[in-house]
């Protein structure tokens, strides 16, 4: 009965991204705020609450086409268009992280979204990530609003060879927007926009009983959330505006936490709420999917301190890679 529900609260899955999924669209306060970030000379739909498969041109973010210094092999498109001689043939990274430990994750504490920094652990397991992801394109990053989360993206791009900066984009106010704004072009080149957003939040537990509705799939606990709810949120989210990014040529990465992250997974990889459940997830070490011709593919995760010889690299990263090798070496 979960997976049923499951997937009927996703029931826009199989269908075009441009139609609209009515059984999320009863969530309360489905408002959205549409964001420019003009310094990037990108516009971001970010959803508030509930919204879910919009026409997948809004949550497209349009970025210069300078925006890359290198000649990207992923990004086979023209201007912000894909062209359709090459739908069927383009590629688009996506990098999944749950984020290093946490100082409540050393004292065994379930932190949810408690907001607690990365131990000196957390710290080293995020910068051996960014070794192992050091030859993977990265356009964008999106995180959850916790600090865990995004101190694990921005280390995880301290090795990365493109040494690109990352750049966490602020949406409190129409001023923040404006004084956080990026004039020179060069710097816009050489830089990654950060989204933080609610939606890939940990899931929250509440106070009582915790161990039992842990490993639950539908049953919320007292003020928290079940599995499936934090699932309706991560997925949605996803599908816009992180999906038509991929879709458009983008490259992404998402650091997040195990439960959001597990949601995502549930859908990348079609797995029953049985099997979600059962899904570990280890702190730092990233998983990398290929997406091509609208479905996901799963390419690994690594075990050692670099990603040589780990992940199954398409050719398109095999040549993204020489690339590098050219342009650093």
């Amino acid at each position: 009965m979960a997976t049923t529900t499951f997937y009927i609260s996703l029931g826009c899955i199989q269908n075009q991204r441009n139609q609209r999924c009515s059984n999320l669209q009863n969530w309360p306060g489905k408002s959205s705020l549409r964001e420019g970030y003009k310094g990037f000379g990108i516009e971001i739909r970010l959803l508030r609450r509930g919204a879910c498969c919009h026409d997948s041109s809004q949550g497209i973010i349009h970025a210069s086409s300078s925006h890359s210094s290198v000649a990207d092999p992923l990004r086979l498109s023209i201007g912000n268009k894909i062209s359709d001689s090459h739908k069927k043939s383009y590629e688009a990274a996506l990098i999944l992280i749950r984020y290093g430990e946490s100082l409540w994750n050393e004292k065994n504490l379930f932190t949810g979204c408690v907001d607690v920094p990365l131990t000196r652990k957390g710290v080293e397991e995020a910068i051996e990530a960014s070794k192992r992801i050091s030859n993977i394109p990265v356009d964008m990053i999106y995180t959850s609003a916790l600090i865990r989360a995004q101190m694990t993206a921005l280390l995880a791009m301290t090795q990365h060879r493109r040494k690109k900066i990352p750049i966490v984009m602020h949406s409190e106010s129409e001023q923040a927007i404006q004084w956080s704004r990026i004039y020179s072009e060069e710097t816009r080149k050489q830089s990654i926009p950060v989204i933080p957003a609610w939606q890939l939040n940990e899931r929250m537990f509440g106070k009582e009983k915790v161990h039992e509705w842990r490993r639950s799939f539908d049953i919320p606990p007292p003020n928290g959330e079940s599995l499936e709810m934090c699932a309706d949120r991560a997925v949605a989210f996803f599908m816009d505006p992180i999906e038509p990014q991929l879709l458009s040529g983008k490259n992404v990465m998402i650091a997040a936490h195990g439960n959001s992250l597990r949601s995502i997974i549930m859908y990348l990889d079609k797995l029953t709420s049985h099997e979600v459940i059962n899904l570990e997830l280890t702190t730092g070490i990233p998983m990398l999917y290929i997406f091509k011709e609208r479905k996901f593919i799963r390419r690994g995760s690594p075990t050692g301190p670099s990603e040589a010889g780990v992940y199954a690299y398409t050719l398109s990263l095999a040549c993204y890679r020489q690339k590098l090798d050219e342009m650093l070496n």
